[in-house]
């Protein structure tokens, strides 16, 4: 009796340090929920920026600052990881940044839709600017969490004795 025996091997090649553009980052999970993170905010931002008959000015001129502010960080930092331009500067700690962005960002789009939302007055757009601000802010919280879990590592959750 004729045994046949199949090996396969899997060879992995890393382009970390070679090349100008970080190609594989724009197909992670972080670069693809920064992608969503800036489609949503353009988004939130457009649609309370083109509505007509605001109720209250300042809160969704406080909206338009917020959404318009993150949208432009997070491409900033898009472009940054793939330009590998966070290698250029070592002396900043680029993830601490970008996690302290995430919790600022959460926490701010959340109270400029909650705010949207109460002001909107039954006006389609700015309801659907808020909604997309709230959408934004789930996006913004699940990059916290990935944010976390690699800028804290695992803790443990027990004490040795």
């Amino acid at each position: 009796m004729s045994h046949t025996v199949v090996t396969t091997t899997t060879t992995t090649t890393s382009s970390s340090g070679e090349g100008f553009l970080n190609l594989g980052y724009t197909r992670s999970v972080q670069g693809l929920l920064k992608i969503a993170q800036v489609v949503a905010l353009l988004i939130a931002f457009l649609c309370v920026h083109c509505a007509r008959g605001w109720t209250d000015f300042s809160a969704f001129r406080y909206f338009e600052v917020v959404t318009l502010w993150f949208l432009i960080a997070f491409l900033i930092f898009y472009l940054m990881y793939v330009f590998r331009l966070q290698s250029k500067i070592p002396c900043i700690n680029w993830t601490m940044m970008e996690f302290l962005h995430y919790g600022v960002g959460t926490i701010l789009v959340f109270i400029a839709s909650i705010v949207a939302a109460v002001k909107s007055g039954g006006v389609s757009e700015l309801e659907a600017g808020s909604a997309f601000g709230f959408i934004a802010t789930f996006l913004l919280a699940v990059s916290l969490w990935t944010s976390y879990k690699v800028t804290c590592g695992s803790q443990p959750t027990s004490a040795s004795v």
